[in-house]
């Protein structure tokens, strides 16, 4: 599908990997509209990309069609929508204080996959009700899951189930939605340099670096954002988790 000219709607939209898709789908042509709780990011990319702007909570379902509305009464129906918005702390599921709280699981779950499910829904239901672009295609959702999907950690139980789950939907919902010129890809980045990550010491960082095969270094949210412009792109691309991670595989700590 082409980008210019075609409506966007990107969650997690104001930091990190979504920041960066956002202003790379823009300078593309994109009319981007971004999703995220943190109000002073959202008003400071949207200015910045010349696009719209709105916080919201990807589990809040009200909130996020609302959203959805709102966006296509500026830019026209969604017809490109990624995935960006997530949580990743870490706990251990028997600590030393005991058991992991059942709600600080759920939280994640809920966050990282019920929000994609939420924000996938919405999305597809306004793509399904429009016309067909280039008599092929309605849109295209893309997903963010992590290698941690495949080679979890310890302390990340949490994480990567919630973005094990996020793998598991992208087949299913790129089968249904075929039949209505939808694709559905995700992407499953290794280690970004995310604000997150950023913040730790320089040290930390280096020594994951190391162990990337090649290049050795993190993961930069610019490469994030050309790949999910070469999955929009891209048509033939569908029911697929592309790795993006320099050949990583996690070790267990």
């Amino acid at each position: 599908m082409e980008i210019r000219d075609q409506a966007c709607v990107i969650t997690g939209g104001a930091s990190g990997m979504g920041a960066a898709t956002a202003e790379h789908l823009a300078k593309l042509g994109a009319k981007v509209c971004i999703l995220d709780r943190d109000e002073e990011g959202v008003k400071r990319v949207a200015e910045k990309i010349h696009g719209i702007g709105m916080t919201c909570d990807v589990t809040d379902a009200d909130a996020v069609a609302d959203a959805f509305n709102k966006s296509a009464e500026q830019h026209g129906p969604v017809r490109i929508c990624v995935n960006c918005a997530g949580i990743a702390p870490a706990s251990r599921i028997v600590g030393r204080e005991g058991p992991m709280a059942l709600e600080a699981f759920n939280q994640v779950i809920q966050v990282n996959l019920i929000g994609t499910f939420n924000v996938l829904r919405l999305a597809a239901a306004q793509m399904m009700a429009s016309e067909l672009v280039n008599d092929e295609e309605r849109g295209v959702i893309v997903n963010t899951a992590s290698v941690a999907a495949y080679e979890g950690q310890i302390g990340q139980a949490a994480y990567s189930a919630s973005k094990g789950g996020v793998v598991a939907l992208t087949l299913p919902a790129a089968r249904e939605f075929g039949k209505f010129g939808i694709r559905v890809n995700t992407i499953a980045p290794g280690i970004m340099a995310t604000p997150m990550m950023q913040a730790m010491p320089e040290a930390v960082q280096e020594s994951l670096s190391e162990q990337i095969p090649f290049p050795k270094r993190l993961g930069l949210a610019i490469e994030y954002a050309k790949c999910v412009a070469h999955l929009v792109d891209n048509n033939y691309i569908n029911g697929t988790v592309i790795r993006l991670d320099g050949a990583i595989r996690m070790q267990p700590k």
